[in-house]
């Protein structure tokens, strides 16, 4: 099932992976809504309660976000914080999704996954597939066959707001929710960053041991 109905909700998700990495105690506070002079309502989102400064578990490195899921590449910096991270977004993104839309019950399927990055190979393989899996949303069957357009395809994946693919392109998305120092030091700017993806889409392919290289 999609666990984002609209923009809304995808900005909630975007807020919820700034404010839950944190090892202090978070408490989310709904503003209430506000009635403009047209005598409409319009939604000014949620605030946090935490006067004390955040302390991270982790560095949000890259992120993409899907219909029924989402792809993070993160860095732990404290102990076990990515498990506890991941259980804090959890818990509070289903939360509030479920208020929203009149649910009950679990909205992500059991626990995340997660594979450990060993090497820089491994590294550069997973920064192509998070920041290229909206191209499935243009072209369903793209994995399998070769990109038809490509040049429509890199229009789309630059236009797309719900990844961090725009940070890394230089046109500040979300930047204060990513640390992207790291990876464009790792890969030598934003222009191989560019075409690092660019490379992925074109000759994905050839790329046979997908697999073995994720995974491994």
């Amino acid at each position: 099932m999609p666990i984002f109905k609209n923009d809304q909700d995808r900005f909630r998700m975007i807020f919820s992976l700034y404010e839950f990495n944190n090892d202090k105690p978070v408490v989310i506070r709904e503003k209430r809504r506000a009635r403009n002079k047209n005598n409409t309502k319009s939604y000014r989102g949620p605030s946090s309660v935490n006067l004390e400064k955040r302390e991270i578990l982790v560095e949000v490195l890259a992120f993409c976000f899907m219909p029924n899921h989402i792809h993070l590449l993160l860095r732990q910096v404290k102990d076990n914080g990515i498990t506890r991270f991941m259980r804090k977004l959890g818990t509070g993104y289903a939360g509030y999704f479920n208020k929203k839309h009149d649910r009950s019950g679990y909205l992500f399927q059991g626990r995340f996954k997660s594979v450990h990055i060993k090497n820089n190979a491994q590294l550069l393989v997973v920064f192509s597939y998070i920041h290229t899996n909206p191209v499935a949303l243009v072209e369903p069957a793209w994995k399998k066959n070769k990109v038809k357009n490509f040049k429509e395809v890199i229009k789309f994946l630059e236009g797309y707001k719900w990844s961090s693919y725009l940070d890394y392109s230089g046109r500040d998305n979300f930047p204060s929710l990513i640390k992207k120092n790291f990876l464009l030091e790792a890969f030598g700017g934003q222009n191989n960053c560019k075409k690092i993806v660019n490379d992925w889409v074109k000759y994905k392919s050839e790329i046979k041991s997908f697999g073995d290289i994720l995974l491994d």
